[in-house]
């Protein structure tokens, strides 16, 4: 990739898919939207599948696994199509397996001794999870200053009313966020509403 994951767009939609169907139409949705990212998470049985029809039929969307939590997942991930991977947490061997795929990948980290773990093995941009509940923007503002090499995409409860003060953050690039495909607009198959709440994510304004 020739940009940072973390520059692409403000918000990367993070998407549970439990109808295959659905796969394609969010996509084309979000990209519509002026959304090309998606991650989608691997917590429902068709999961893999759903990346790896993306990946084939919405060649303009940068498709994504995550919730990556053992070694097996980053390759069955990168094997389906992933472009790029992220986990909610890391640890050694979880780490090399996502580095083997040769895939950009975000590892989790919830504390600064995690955050520091993960330096020290060579990564500068992180996933902040689960964001609000591990201390939000506030934990965020308080590490920049003795840890400024670290980046982030915070998620775990980040929506419309708190993105823009983590993206408001300096390290923060973007956040992650399921509130552009909510489940009953998904169930009804309300594509245009996806895109437009895609659309809506162009307006986030930082606020300091």
């Amino acid at each position: 990739m020739t940009a940072s994951l973390l520059d692409r767009v403000p918000v990367i939609p993070v998407v549970v898919i439990d109808d295959l169907d659905h796969a394609v139409p969010i996509a084309r949705a979000l990209v519509k939207g002026g959304v090309p990212v998606i991650e989608l998470t691997l917590r429902t049985p068709v999961a893999l599948d759903a990346i790896e029809r993306i990946a084939a039929e919405v060649p303009e969307i940068l498709v994504g696994a995550g919730t990556i939590v053992t070694p097996g997942q980053a390759k069955q991930a990168a094997d389906a199509g992933a472009q790029f991977l992220v986990s909610p947490g890391c640890t050694p061997a979880l780490t090399k397996a996502m580095r083997d795929t040769g895939l950009p990948h975000l590892p989790g980290a919830a504390t600064v001794s995690e955050v520091l773990a993960l330096l020290e093995a060579g990564y500068t941009e992180l996933k902040f999870f689960p964001a609000e509940a591990s201390g939000g923007a506030n934990f965020l503002k308080s590490i920049h200053s003795p840890i400024p090499a670290a980046r982030f995409c915070p998620t775990g409860g980040i929506s419309t009313s708190n993105a823009s003060a983590y993206l408001a953050l300096p390290n923060v690039g973007c956040v992650g966020g399921s509130w552009l495909t909510p489940a009953a607009v998904v169930a009804n198959e309300d594509w245009d509403a996806v895109t437009a709440l895609a659309d809506a994510t162009s307006t986030l304004r930082t606020t300091a």
